[in-house]
């Protein structure tokens, strides 16, 4: 690949365009590693360099291959393609052998789990004994869960969807960033709050974490009831899965603050360098020339009557009238015989 090669990049919707892809598929492309792109894993603004769009497009059987490797099924069309039935299909998937890769929520708010077309038929062709009779207390295939008594839990009710889709897609996050705050943010997400809190008690660490933590399912929906819904399914809760994360975030974040410190206020910017250079002394003020003394006044008359500098012209108006007002005081003064002060 050329230097221009790798300097020139498409923005996410132009790569998608020129490798003919839909948004989703595109966006799974990417989380898949099947297309490369270049950029922070959680920035939301990862590009695709000319090279990588001009190899794929130069792959054989493009672009049906491509959009092949990223195709999408739900429950009836996977046991379609693996050749049983839909009850035998959902046994599988709930028991840790099919992984689902997205999910959504219909118009009754029911989850609908997504699968890989790619791997669905990796799995039959690979563990055909999985496809009839008694399913084994032990996961043999699939990349699910490996605890005993698959059967018994998938009877029971458990379902291990949600933990693993939890796994794969936090995997594919960490796969993508190189950042160690961004890599803790990513595990800590499935954590809730209390969790978090407790592991993360510095409020600067969990705020940057807060605001790194990825969107694990984009598209929420409308509704309270549906935000709900999907809520409980990006938090882990299964015993073995919360520890299994809060012993990463612990590792992670050892890592991250090795490497930096979590922003706090006053002290994100750097220490200046050197010392300040000393301001200028100040010129002296120029010293007023005095006017010559005056004699003392001795009545509150004659200390309002002080003359204001008037242009060299006579005393205006309003001094002549303050001036003979006092006079007016002293005279009723004196007439009473109360002293002036001095």
């Amino acid at each position: 690949m050329s230097v221009m090669e790798i300097s020139e990049t498409l923005a996410a919707g132009r790569a998608a365009q020129e490798l003919r892809l839909r948004r989703g598929e595109f966006e799974l492309a990417t989380q898949m590693g099947h297309v490369r792109t270049v950029g922070g894993a959680l920035s939301g603004r990862r590009r695709v360099a000319r090279g990588e769009v001009e190899r794929l497009r130069r792959a054989a059987g493009f672009p049906d291959a491509l959009r092949e490797r990223v195709r999408t099924v739900g429950t009836a069309e996977g046991a379609d393609l693996m050749d049983i039935s839909p009850g035998r299909f959902t046994r599988l998937a709930r028991a840790g052998y099919l992984v689902p890769v997205r999910f959504y929520l219909n118009r009754y708010r029911a989850v609908v789990w997504l699968y890989l077309a790619e791997e669905l038929r990796a799995f039959a062709s690979g563990e055909p004994g999985l496809l009839r009779g008694r399913l084994p207390r032990t996961p043999t295939g699939g990349s699910g869960t490996t605890a005993e008594g698959a059967e018994e839990k998938a009877g029971a009710g458990e379902d291990c969807r949600p933990r693993n889709w939890r796994g794969r897609r936090i995997g594919l996050l960490l796969h993508e960033s190189d950042d160690r705050w961004e890599r803790a943010a990513i595990v800590g997400s499935v954590l809730d709050p209390l969790q978090l809190a407790e592991l993360v008690p510095d409020p600067y660490e969990r705020a940057s974490l807060n605001r790194l933590r990825p969107d694990l399912a984009p598209g929420r929906p409308g509704s309270e009831a549906g935000r709900e819904a999907v809520q409980r399914l990006l938090t882990a809760d299964d015993p073995d899965e919360i520890s299994w994360h809060r012993s990463s975030l612990t590792a992670l974040l050892a890592d991250a603050r090795r490497d930096r410190q979590a922003p706090r206020p006053n002290g994100t910017l750097p220490e200046p360098v050197g010392a300040p250079e000393p301001a200028p002394p100040l010129e002296p003020a120029p010293t007023p020339e005095l006017a010559p003394p005056q004699p003392a006044r001795t009545s509150v008359a004659a200390r309002e009557a002080e003359p204001v500098p008037h242009g060299g012209r006579g005393r205006p108006l309003l001094t002549r009238l303050r001036i003979r007002r006092g006079r007016d005081r002293e005279g009723a003064a004196v007439s009473r015989g109360g002293a002036v002060d001095g």
